[in-house]
């Protein structure tokens, strides 16, 4: 389904940091009525990467449309329609995670949601930063979090990214390989190969791609300082800022209901969303049996149900 037809109001909201240079801005688009009625919490999306955009999130107005849950999504900062500092490519003490949870602050009180009650839903990379976020901060608003599709720690990422890779055909993995050794992560070969035999089975098995979803990686094309200075070019070995990334030692802080949420045969798997399970006070799990790493676009109207059905609930 396109999301061609989907409005949204788009606004920005400056966000100052002290080492950037300049004044940069927060892009978002909100679907639905923040104020129309106050007794329904807005839900706040975070898209993954680090480096895509909210066009991956943006089946997520079906929240809105059909469950009257008003959706905010955002670009963030160095991303999409965000302010892009490409003169900080390479520059792992700028490119951090504390970055992102103050992008975050700035927007949930640029929103005039400081003194209400909120949720937050990240995707992926979104689902990571989230986790350390309310565990760290317990934003006094909010009310649910939901972490989908995202590792507890990026090294049990990686290992099922390398236990998948071992069911490429050989011949296709031998090619990963080169490329590897060589250190030739942008070869147009290599990511044929990758997309062909990896990506359509272990990050979305919608054939062909979302246009949202080729949107949202294009921007990695336009622009990869985020993504190359956090996370590296290589797929199975995280570099960057990122490389040792872990949230273990603090989910038992998490304070509100954690849904967390995963799929099939994805970097998300079972072992690697299990400390959230095992530390989190409040949580549920539900494992989507029809979907790899994007169920918002694999199997949409089931992950909206689930999505709304446990917001909804009090």
């Amino acid at each position: 389904m396109s999301m061609a037809g989907v409005q949204g109001k788009e606004a920005t909201v400056d966000f100052e940091i002290a080492s950037a240079g300049k004044l940069c801005q927060t892009w978002y688009r909100i679907f639905g009525d923040l104020d129309a009625d106050p007794t329904k919490r807005p839900l706040i999306a975070v898209h993954g990467g680090p480096g895509l955009t909210h066009h991956a999130m943006l089946p997520l107005a079906d929240l809105s449309t059909k469950f009257s849950i008003p959706v905010v999504l955002y670009d963030q900062i160095g991303n999409g329609h965000s302010t892009h500092l490409p003169e900080k490519n390479g520059d792992e003490s700028f490119w951090t995670e504390a970055l992102f949870h103050s992008e975050l602050t700035n927007l949930i009180a640029n929103l005039g949601l400081q003194n209400r009650e909120f949720d937050l839903l990240g995707h992926s990379w979104g689902g990571m930063m989230l986790s350390t976020y309310a565990a760290l901060f317990q934003p006094p608003g909010l009310r649910k979090l939901v972490l989908a599709n995202a590792p507890a720690d990026l090294a049990s990422w990686s290992a099922a990214y390398f236990r998948y890779r071992e069911d490429m055909p050989a011949d296709k993995l031998a090619i990963v390989v080169k490329y590897e050794d060589a250190g030739d992560f942008t070869n147009e070969e290599y990511e044929s190969v990758l997309m062909e035999y990896f990506f359509s089975k272990h990050v979305c098995t919608v054939d062909p791609w979302p246009q949202e979803l080729l949107d949202s990686f294009a921007w990695v094309g336009k622009d990869g300082t985020v993504s190359h200075t956090m996370m590296g070019y290589d797929e199975f070995r995280p570099q960057g800022s990122l490389k040792d990334w872990s949230s273990v030692n603090i989910l038992h802080q998490i304070s509100v209901p954690t849904l967390v949420i995963n799929g099939v045969n994805e970097g998300a798997d079972d072992s690697a969303i299990k400390p959230f399970l095992d530390k989190i006070p409040d949580v549920t799990w539900k494992k989507l049996e029809n979907s790899s790493h994007c169920p918002q676009f694999e199997d949409r109207e089931f992950y909206m149900k689930t999505v709304a059905k446990w917001l909804l609930q009090e």
